[in-house]
């Protein structure tokens, strides 16, 4: 499923230019690469970019590549592209398993540290699609509407 969700389409980008570019594998890397597919956009649709907007795929892109270090043994791929009028991000783990919703307190009745995330991509973004990918690993794909 991630092969198809590449930057290359968005951006005019050949596969030569994509494989000179590192993949993010940090959340300020992926955030980087978000700003730089909205600034895009907007410069070349001549529309402002809503700074909302921005900020939400800012953090859903963080959250994913956050949590793909935490329990997915790490980002192997990270694509962003932007379909229609939102923004598209990709991002693959070496982990088979399911984000999960934890409840913010432990059976004590302690508050758990962390645990956030998940809950905070489900909202904010839009189509949210969790595969498994052949060589192992899975892929989350979200759409974040930028408008």
């Amino acid at each position: 499923m991630c092969d198809k969700h590449t930057t290359d389409f968005a951006t005019g980008r050949t596969s030569a230019d994509r494989a000179r570019q590192p993949r993010p594998c940090k959340p300020a890397e992926a955030r980087q690469a978000v700003e730089r597919a909205v600034a895009e956009r907007c410069r070349t649709t001549h529309t402002p970019c809503d700074a909302d907007a921005l900020s939400d795929a800012l953090l859903v892109a963080s959250e994913l590549t956050t949590n793909a270090m935490l329990h997915g043994g790490g980002v192997t791929d990270f694509q962003v592209d932007l379909v229609g009028p939102g923004l598209r991000v990709s991002v693959s783990d070496r982990s088979d398993e399911l984000p999960v919703v934890v409840p913010p307190t432990d059976p004590q009745g302690r508050r758990r540290v962390g645990g956030r995330g998940w809950p905070i991509v489900c909202r904010l973004a839009r189509d949210v699609r969790v595969s498994d990918l052949p060589s192992g690993g899975k892929c989350i794909t979200v759409v974040v509407p930028l408008s």
